[in-house]
């Protein structure tokens, strides 16, 4: 409500009180004679009343207290008819609160209607004034919470692959596509689940496969508080758990990888042990082995979770410091990548809104790859609202991710709204355009230019005259933490420079940067101050991210470096059973007898889709196997 309303509404309240002051007056006096009785005195105890303990005090300022009451007079006035007849329904609860009411209005004339809009005008400046005071940084606080909850709040619609697999090809290409038994042996998967000796539990951030083993329910997760509107919860690990760790760091020690093979054997849902198995295979370019072990991680991570833990909602946090937790960032994050891998980018996105919301502190460097989701996803829209409601101090832009990628939103988002012939949608003039971005951008991060040109690459003539200016010379900033961010972004978004309207936009943007440079010399040395104030030049503190994180390129290990980490020489090409190499299916030992087979060739043939748990099915499935 305005404030011109608000005093229209009280002004007519109070002459309509003063109309029937004397009727309220006697109808008043009546009812607290039945309630209080002759003495005056309370029936009951009223914890009510604990609140005006000062007020009753006989030492305190009466002045005070008058001002205290009008101000919860005003504050009941401006309430609607309904909410006037509740308050007279309770009228007992606050008797003492109508009593200096009462007094207050006998002191006042009702002729004097200029007394009454002064009183009306100290009023709402005393509410505005006690409001700031008391509740203006809660609210504030609150506001933003709830304004970084909304904005990273995930539709769970779009964390399901094989939704958005169908979304971009379509049903019918998708089916073939299993059908074929390249699509994770799918068509296999109703087969052994059926004869499977139990139901797996379907679960929102994986999509499990029936041959999968039963969730052993070896770890938990616990909840620890509640703080500023937010859950707080950590995993624990159960004995068994711990016994398989701790076989885990004796294999991780001497860099045994057939000792984190035998974990699995039995231990099939050991976190670490399948995120050193899933970067193996990640190593050797089988990469759909790699995604069904991390999938089996978030497939037992998501079983353990907490009956309060709703991540989806924004009002849960994990923090990353507690230990047992940092496995779940690390698993998202490469789930995240393979679903980038797949293009399959509002799925990614999904995941990384779920790593913002879990730990603000983001350990695993997410804030500098959602806007490159959010651009493939074209949710152009959302990443301007992302970068306002994020953080407070609206430094998001400072960035280097940030500042090239809000300019390319507001490319498309330009069109959008000009090719758009609703009155709603039209430009919005307030807000920059993409080519001050763009300026603005460079102006602050030059040396991106440089690297782009190289990466993306830019083989235009006019590039070359650009990069001949002094401002735009140099590939580095001599600042460890912006340069280390500035690699960052190139390695994971040079992509996005490819598209013809980005490149004219840049291209714009840097000749209207040396024109400016030119009339003001000392304009390049201010956006020097503000790089240096915004980022440490003393180290890098983002040296905890690694850039090969966030790059496409797959890296692989040398063949020596393999047979060295690898101490049996059939485990290099063990994995070449996933597509169907003929040469290592008579190195299969037979499913009954895993005992004398080597464990880490046996846990590349119990991932294989087709495959169940060795021990538990008959000759004919086994048959099955060995033909596949």
């Amino acid at each position: 409500m305005s404030g011109r309303l608000l005093k229209k509404v009280l002004k007519e309240h109070e002459e309509s009180k003063l109309r029937n002051h004397h009727e309220e007056e006697e109808i008043e006096e009546e009812e607290e004679e039945e309630y209080f009785g002759d003495s005056g005195g309370r029936s009951s105890i009223n914890p009510f009343d604990l609140l005006n303990e000062g007020d009753e005090d006989p030492d305190s300022d009466k002045e005070i207290e008058i001002d205290d009451d009008t101000i919860v007079e005003k504050k009941n006035e401006d309430v609607d008819d309904m909410s006037s007849r509740i308050a007279d329904n309770v009228q007992p609860v606050s008797k003492n609160k109508s009593k200096k009411k009462k007094k207050k209005k006998n002191k006042e004339s009702a002729s004097n209607v200029a007394k009454d809009e002064l009183t009306l005008d100290e009023t709402l400046e005393a509410l505005s004034l006690i409001t700031k005071s008391k509740q203006e940084e809660v609210q504030e606080t609150k506001a933003h919470a709830d304004s970084s909850r909304s904005v990273l709040e995930i539709d769970h619609k779009y964390l399901n692959l094989e939704n958005e697999l169908r979304r971009i090809y379509g049903s019918k290409a998708v089916r073939s596509f299993e059908s074929s038994g390249q699509g994770s042996g799918s068509s296999r998967q109703g087969r052994g689940g059926r004869r499977g000796i139990h139901h797996i539990t379907k679960t929102v951030l994986i999509s499990p496969m029936e041959n999968w083993s039963r969730w052993d329910r070896s770890f938990s997760m616990e909840f620890l508080e509640t703080k500023d509107g937010y859950n707080y919860f950590r995993y624990t690990h159960s004995p068994t758990y711990e016994q398989a760790q701790r076989a885990f760091q004796a294999a991780q020690a001497i860099h045994d990888l057939n000792g984190v093979a035998s974990v699995l054997i039995k231990h099939p849902y050991h976190i670490e042990s399948l995120i050193t198995m899933a970067d193996y295979f990640k190593f050797v370019g089988e990469h759909q082995m790699a995604a069904d072990a991390t999938g089996k991680c978030l497939y037992a991570l998501e079983r353990a979770w907490h009956p309060m833990f709703t991540p989806f909602q924004g009002n849960c946090r994990l923090k990353y410091n507690h230990e047992t937790n940092r496995p779940f960032f690390t698993t998202l994050f490469t789930h995240m990548r393979n679903m980038d891998r797949r293009g399959c980018h509002r799925s990614a996105l999904e995941v990384c809104k779920l790593l913002l919301s879990l730990d603000t502190d983001d350990p695993v460097g997410a804030l500098f790859c959602v806007d490159y989701f959010a651009l493939r996803a074209e949710e152009y829209a959302w990443l301007e609202q992302f970068s306002q409601e994020y953080r407070s101090d609206n430094s998001l832009w400072l960035f280097p991710n940030f500042s090239y990628s809000l300019a390319i939103a507001r490319v498309y988002l330009e069109k959008i709204e000009s090719s758009s012939s609703s009155e709603a949608t039209q430009i919005d003039t307030s807000k920059s355009s993409s080519l001050d971005l763009m300026r603005q951008a460079l102006m602050l991060h030059p040396s991106v230019l440089k690297k782009l040109v190289d990466k993306v690459p830019l083989k235009d003539q006019a590039w070359t005259k650009i990069l001949k200016h002094s401002y735009f010379r140099s590939d580095e900033s001599k600042i460890p933490s912006l340069d280390h961010l500035i690699n960052i972004y190139v390695e994971r978004n040079y992509l996005m420079w490819r598209l013809p309207d980005v490149q004219k936009l840049l291209k714009s943007a840097a000749d209207l940067v040396i024109e400016s440079l030119e009339v003001n010399k000392t304009e390049a040395e201010d956006w020097t101050g503000i790089r240096k104030e915004a980022f440490s030049a003393e180290n890098n503190e983002y040296s905890h991210l690694s850039t090969n994180d966030f790059s496409d390129s797959t890296p692989t290990l040398p063949p020596d470096n393999l047979q060295n980490f690898v101490a049996d020489p059939r485990m290099v090409g063990g994995n070449q059973m996933a597509e169907g190499g003929g040469g290592h299916q008579q190195a299969r030992p037979p499913p009954r007898d895993v005992a004398n087979g080597n464990p880490l060739f046996e846990l590349f043939a119990s991932m294989l889709p087709w495959n169940n748990n060795y021990g538990d099915e008959d000759d004919e499935i086994a048959h099955d196997a060995h033909n596949q």
